[in-house]
């Protein structure tokens, strides 16, 4: 269930389908090219590890290898092991869902053996507020970050604790456009805050937890080995995005839409269009970006090699299972990816929502892809 999809210097709009085209751009740098990596995957062979879920959201693993997964319209955390029936842990007070808004980001604290702290971000009937918890005690919840503007659309959600300890956070525009490129708003950004919500002395704007700016909606925020942050970025109309992080960064949103060549923004090193992507949730292993797609209904996968260097990316899983919102890597190295179908705008199945796993597997490495015009370094 591959789909190749070969780099262009233009993209060419096309339709969406399961054998259809798909198109993505990766622009050349002065026409160099390099072999990635295939990311390691065999995606035949699917075990379903939850089913019956309402709209998966944020993800992440417990030491003991089972996951915690919050339900966005449900306003519940559900804890998942395979071969074992899926046991709800926690209900988060104050969610308020709507449209794209409810329980959305999950994420465990990297040291959870010592404080058991388990993270979630999600809208109230007034603001977007982070919070956390422990699961021996889950009616007992601190929040560590509120007062961001909420939306029926672009809220952001995503959280993930990054190399350094601390966590990030993006934040969307709350559909107010205007909010993404004002320094005094965080919404429209990716900040980053230390585990009890207070801000780093290092981040580069003081006194503020904004760590880049100028984003429509993040929803994917990913690691390589070597610190590189990636983020995944919603468009408007034309581009989707993937986007390498730096401090202090403008990406240029509601200025520009996709790649630019204006000094004040740092242009994205990976775009798609809409009817293909619409990217979500993201996970890197193997050498490979992994990127979960909405309306695209499929899992890209972005060769990035040691040295930050992006090739050509290729779609896999393409309509197998309708929406996918949210991949992550397991502490076994499996993939794991949660759809999204009964979000409002899916067409789920009879067992959906789903969580499926993947593991390593025989493959053919992809074709030869071109390097990104903003190698990340």
């Amino acid at each position: 269930m591959r789909l190749r999809v070969i780099a262009a210097a233009a993209v060419l709009a096309l339709g969406l389908g399961t054998a259809g085209s798909a198109a993505a751009e990766v622009q050349p740098t002065n026409g160099s090219v390099i072999a990635l990596g295939a990311g390691g995957y065999d995606f035949t062979q699917p075990e379903v590890v939850a089913s019956g879920l309402q709209a998966p959201w944020g993800l992440d693993f417990l030491p003991d290898g089972s996951a915690l997964v919050a339900q966005r319209d449900r306003g519940t955390v559900v804890r998942v092991r395979p071969g074992s029936p899926t046991v709800q842990v926690a209900q988060i007070a104050g969610v308020v869902a709507g449209g794209e808004a409810g329980l959305l980001g999950l994420a465990v604290s990297p040291q959870y053996l010592s404080d058991r702290w388990v993270y979630v971000c999600f809208t109230t009937a007034t603001d977007i507020r982070i919070a956390r918890f422990r699961l021996a005690t889950p009616q007992t919840q601190e929040v560590i970050l509120s007062g961001l503007a909420r939306g029926a659309v672009h809220d952001g959600g995503r959280i993930a604790f990054g190399p350094d300890g601390l966590l990030y956070v993006g934040v969307g525009d709350a559909g107010n456009t205007a909010n993404a490129q004002n320094l005094a708003s965080r919404n429209g950004k990716i900040l980053r805050i230390r585990p009890n919500g207070t801000i780093p002395a290092n981040n580069p704007f003081p006194g503020s937890p904004v760590y880049s700016y100028g984003h429509r909606n993040v929803q994917g925020l990913a690691w390589d080995p070597t610190g590189r942050l990636f983020a995944t970025e919603f468009g408007q109309n034309t581009w989707d995005e993937v986007n390498r992080i730096f401090p202090g960064g403008n990406y240029g949103w509601p200025i520009v839409e996709g790649p630019s060549t204006d000094p004040r923004f740092r242009a994205p090193v990976v775009v798609w269009a809409p009817a293909v992507a619409s990217p979500s949730g993201a996970a890197f292993a193997n050498g490979t970006l992994f990127v979960a797609a909405l309306r695209g209904a499929r899992l890209w996968t972005v060769p990035i090699s040691a040295a930050g260097q992006v090739g050509t990316p290729y779609a896999e899983l393409v309509g197998a299972y309708g929406r996918l919102r949210t991949v992550e890597v397991a502490p076994d190295g499996s993939l794991w990816v949660a759809t999204s179908n009964r979000d409002g705008r899916g067409t789920p199945a009879a067992s959906d929502d789903r969580i499926f796993r993947f593991v390593t597997g025989e493959r053919q490495p992809p074709p030869a892809g071109r390097i990104g015009p903003h190698a990340a370094g």
